[in-house]
Parts: C-alpha cells; structure tokens; sequence
C-alpha cells in the first residue's frame, strides 16, 4: 500500500495547499538535527520545557529562519523525557500498570514544523475529520487532529499533533475540510504536551481503528513496519526543497 500511496502522492504534488504559511522569495526554512547523534542537546536540555524551547528559539533565531523542519525516520534520545514512551505491562487484568524492562520507542515517524505558538495550519487537500482527541499527557501530542483524505479511490489519512486546544471545539467528526481551509494553529507548550511550539506532521495510510491518536514514535525493531505505514511527509508538503542551509546542531 504504501507504494502505491507514495506513487498517488507524487503524481497529485502540484495541487497540495501549503500546510504553514510560508514565503520563499523572503523567508528561510532550515533543517534541524534532533537525533542521538546531536551532541549540544544535552539530556538536561530536552528534559526541561523552558531551556528546549529557548534552545529550539536560538537554533531559528541563529538560521533566520521562520521555521526549523525535519524529524522523519529519526532516532532520538529525547524521548526519555517521558515514561509515555518506554513499554509497559500491566501485571493482571484491571491492574495498575508498571514499567518493564523492554525497548523504547525512539524512532520518529512525522515531519516536524518548529515555530511560533498560534502559526495557522492549512489543510494542504480536502478531506473529512476522522477524529479528534486532547492527549494531554507528558510528552504527548496535546491536541491532536486526524483528517481522511481520498485521491483516486485511495484513502489515507493525515495526522496534526501539538494543537492548540480552541482548535478542538467547533469539530465534529465527519465534517468536511476544504483544501486551504485553516483549521488548527500550533500550540503553546501548557496544552501541546509540554513541548516547544511545533506541529508534528504524519500520514498514515491504515489507520488500523485508532481514533484520535497513531504513533508518531516507534521502537526502532519495528520501524520497517511502521515506515510502511507512514511514507515521507513531504511528499505532501514538499518542504524539502527551501533546504539549501543545511543542518542546524
């Protein structure tokens, strides 16, 4: 499946609606390196909110960028930052969950847009709202919005997380979202699961029952699977291209 939507994608790119707003003969994008392998951010660094979000502030600031991008199919140590991410058992039926030894979840599977709190979003093709949910754990996705898409017979769908909250309210499930329609906003680190302003970006092409919610973060044994699932966000946003600057570390 994910060859075909893949194929589906790249043939319909002219028509897509730019997701953030952005003008390239003025405004900059730069690309930012989050993985293990980024030496100046420091466990003590991501673990806070207030110093990752200052940290986050420098790497835009000292780029000229308007928004740093980047984040598919990276691993990252920054998810220890939250107990969401390591597996847990619970040890009965009913019973209190508790941490096991087992393999994290490190390896990214969106697209991350970092930026100013309150940036519109635009929907970048028309579809429906499949479902909605505020994931208001650390860590978490905050707000989170899943729209259904089809092109050609082929649905999929598109997964928008770290959401302002007002954004929730006016949905119902099943409404349309017209291409271009601004229908969510990045939200503030209080209510986008305590992380610096950003929109994190998915699509998933089987969306496997879930509502309100899909891994944007898996364990990297099953990321092969997951890659399947989830192909490249710019194949929709086509963001790639303003990346003439190189990594920000």
């Amino acid at each position: 499946m994910d060859s075909i939507v893949t194929a589906l994608l790249k043939r319909h790119q002219p028509e897509y609606f730019p997701l953030v707003p952005f003008d390239a003969a003025r405004e900059r994008l730069a690309s930012l390196d989050l993985s293990k392998g980024n030496t100046q951010l420091s466990e003590a660094t991501y673990s806070d909110t207030i110093a990752f979000s200052a940290y986050i502030d420098k790497q835009r600031m000292d780029a000229g960028a308007k928004y740093l991008i980047g984040g598919y199919g990276e691993l990252r140590e920054m998810y220890k930052r939250s107990q969401l991410f390591s597996f847990e058992k619970a040890l009965s039926p009913g019973t209190v969950k508790v941490p096991v030894v087992a393999e994290p979840r490190r390896f990214h599977l969106g697209m991350d847009i970092w930026g100013e709190a309150g940036t519109p979003i635009a929907a970048p093709l028309g579809g429906m709202t499949h479902s909605f949910a505020l994931n208001d754990r650390l860590g978490d996705y905050g707000a989170t919005i899943i729209l259904q898409h089809q092109i050609e017979t082929i649905v999929f769908y598109t997964l928008y997380g770290h959401l302002s909250a007002a954004d929730l309210l006016p949905l119902r499930t099943g409404s349309v979202i017209s291409r271009g329609q601004q229908f969510a906003h990045f939200g503030k680190s209080s209510e986008n699961g305590q992380w610096p302003p950003h929109l994190h970006f998915q699509i998933i092409t089987d969306i496997n029952n879930k509502e309100g919610d899909y891994p944007g973060v898996c364990k990297f044994s099953e990321k092969d699977k997951y890659l399947a699932n989830c192909p490249d966000p710019d194949l929709l946003l086509n963001l790639n291209r303003y990346l003439p600057y190189g990594i920000m570390a």
